[in-house]
């Protein structure tokens, strides 16, 4: 049996979930950057996106983290800022990336694109 969005409800709970972490975590790092994540919850359950300001901060993070090698930030931020990358992928932004970054964060993104749902 599958819910109204056409997946398994089991998978289709996991991404709520998921969305609901990623929503509270974009939240509370936009609280500690000083700067609104772009993200307003809506009626749906889910999130409508502000492409200038979630850019904004996403570009932030990927300071912050680039900044730093204190693994402290690093361990956290990381999950963040990949599922960040993807989402402002997909809504058609980018921002630079380090030289030393690129092939990394494109290899993970790619991966984790894959396994993100796509509603």
């Amino acid at each position: 049996m599958y819910g109204r969005c056409g997946f398994p409800p089991r998978f289709a709970c996991d991404v709520r979930h998921s969305g609901r972490l990623y929503a509270s975590l974009a939240r509370g790092t936009a609280e500690f950057l000083e700067l609104p994540s772009g993200l307003t919850p809506n009626a749906q359950g889910g999130c409508d996106v502000d492409p200038m300001a979630f850019r904004s901060f996403v570009e932030r993070l990927y300071r912050t983290y680039s900044a730093t090698d204190n693994e402290l930030l690093h361990g956290p931020a990381h999950g963040l800022l990949l599922t960040s990358l993807v989402l402002l992928d997909r809504a058609e932004g980018s921002i630079p990336l380090r030289p030393e970054h690129e092939d990394a964060f494109t290899r993970e993104k790619a991966a984790l694109a894959r396994s993100m749902a796509t509603l």
